[in-house]
């Protein structure tokens, strides 16, 4: 996997700062659920991004080889994004956060405010 370097040089540090993007963790969790999508596909399971926006998200996690771009040149064009085996591992990971979150979630008060799904 290929991080940028983060000022304290810890791995961590630079793993979550990819992460931290925004959408990246709708679209990890939407090519994890569906498997490899093409762009179109992928837009239109993310209501509310800009077709910029993935771009720059996707190029990242790219960048990061926790996805992977396949072009096939065809007329038109079709691009298909996949997880990589490395995004498989972060995915098995984001999935026990998501079910921590969840218990967390459910031994609040109502008061309190409520971690997002």
């Amino acid at each position: 996997m290929i991080l940028p370097i983060s000022p304290a040089g810890c791995p961590l540090d630079a793993l979550l700062r990819v992460l931290s993007g925004p959408w990246t963790i709708y679209i990890l969790c939407r090519l994890h659920q569906n498997g490899p999508t093409r762009f179109g596909q992928l837009k239109r399971q993310l209501v509310g991004i800009s077709s910029k926006m993935l771009t720059e998200r996707l190029r990242t996690l790219e960048k990061a080889e926790i996805i992977y771009r396949h072009h096939n040149p065809t007329i038109p064009p079709q691009v298909t994004y996949g997880l990589t085996e490395e995004g498989q591992e972060l995915t098995t990971v984001l999935h026990q956060l998501n079910s921590l979150a969840h218990q967390w979630a459910a031994t609040q008060p109502e008061s309190k405010p409520q971690l997002a799904s």
